[in-house]
């Protein structure tokens, strides 16, 4: 792991990346879903392969593409340890571009409590003060209006559509893209 500290809390969450002691808590936020709400809930999930030792092996390649500045994972728990859900930043450019993405998923059983919110606002300030990025973009489908309002609520601002632009569902498939720059006086994050 690089030398960054990269555990955060919020009034209600803490926000970091996995360790091994973990397992049993992320393995209850999977295994603890209701069945899928909607088409960009993946819902109940076969976790027959996540033994502990598959969980080491995720935590090992985790804190891997943190220390080379590729991936920054973050589990998202709450202040009882439950497992909410992550997020991530993935480096997309360094240099004189600083840019990367963000994503994010909140296990479907703790829906509509704002912690999506929470964790999103707490990780863009990560992203800026800690991990140095100037951009962010997320990666949304046309459809997917729960995110669109929550990317729009924290800051983000619609740039363009990218026709063909993400292979899932087996075809490829159109994305909106919207973003964030922490240079703008209208984007402070706390």
């Amino acid at each position: 792991m690089n030398n960054k500290n990269l555990t955060f809390t919020t009034d209600r969450l803490e926000i970091r990346p996995l360790v091994n002691s973990d397992y049993e808590s992320w393995l209850k936020g999977f295994l603890d879903r209701n069945p899928s709400q909607y088409q960009y809930d993946d819902g109940l999930i076969d976790m027959s392969v996540c033994t502990k030792i598959w969980f080491e092996d995720l935590v090992k390649k985790h804190h891997e593409l943190i220390k080379n500045d590729e991936m920054y994972i973050f589990a998202i728990f709450d202040k009882n340890n439950q497992h909410i859900g992550m997020i991530d930043l993935v480096t997309i450019r360094r240099g004189i571009f600083q840019w990367g993405e963000c994503g994010y998923f909140i296990h479907n059983q703790f829906w509509r409590n704002g912690y999506a919110y929470e964790a999103l606002r707490k990780t863009l300030y990560i992203a800026d003060k800690e991990l140095e990025f100037h951009r962010l973009e997320a990666h949304v489908n046309l459809d997917n209006d729960p995110s669109i309002k929550l990317l729009q609520k924290s800051g983000f601002e619609y740039e363009c559509t990218r026709k063909n632009f993400i292979y899932e569902f087996e075809q490829w498939t159109d994305n909106h893209i919207y973003y964030i720059n922490f240079d703008d006086s209208n984007n402070q994050q706390n």
